[in-house]
């Protein structure tokens, strides 16, 4: 995937999480609205209410992932608050190291390594996102890891094909590494998997 293409789905990304998220914040309003009228709650509206604020999680997330990136710095509270809501109540705990000011790419970055991680832990476990001296390091640690080798072949630049929308995370991540002048480097085992970049 060229780099005029990247730049043109991340477009795409942006102007599709932009579009979605008014609504999403419409709705939550009116769910606002409707629990001060009345006392109308209930187990309907909570359900209601948690599935909005999980797809309002989700497309801040993914507007990070798979939006426009800059050098723009995004700082740490915002990155973990984006974070923490979309693993509540998930499978996967997510911890989040930088303590300072991190340049929106490299968030994107962490935040595709953590899809690529989440699809081969089926089972749950913890991913620890963390920065040094050497870059970028993404480790998930699970009782049980499946990484398909075809997939984590494409963080490597392996030639992107047949790729199932549920995996293209992985190829994303290696265009993005690409354009940003990054190599990406896995470490696979039985209960860890590690993407550095």
């Amino acid at each position: 995937m060229g780099q005029s293409n990247v730049n043109l789905a991340a477009l795409i990304g942006s102007r599709i999480c932009h579009d979605l998220i008014s609504p999403i914040g419409a709705i939550n309003n009116g769910l606002e609205l409707l629990g001060m009228s009345e006392g109308r709650d209930g187990p309907e509206i909570d359900l209601i209410s948690e599935s909005v604020d999980n797809a309002s999680a989700r497309i801040r997330y993914f507007r990070i992932a798979y939006g426009a990136a800059s050098n723009t710095e995004m700082g740490r509270a915002e990155v973990v608050s984006i974070l923490n809501d979309t693993s509540r109540g998930g499978r996967m705990k997510l911890a989040y190291g930088p303590l300072d000011g991190q340049p929106r790419w490299a968030i994107r970055m962490a935040f595709l390594a953590i899809q690529c991680l989440e699809s081969s832990m089926p089972y749950g476990g913890r991913v620890e996102v963390n920065r040094d001296a050497h870059g970028w390091s993404v480790t998930g640690f699970s009782q049980k890891t499946n990484a398909d080798p075809a997939l984590w072949d494409l963080l490597k630049g392996a030639e992107v094909t047949d790729l199932a929308p549920a995996h293209v995370q992985f190829a994303l991540l290696s265009a993005v590494a690409g354009d940003a002048g990054r190599t990406v480097e896995t470490e696979i085992t039985p209960d860890l998997l590690r993407i550095r970049f």
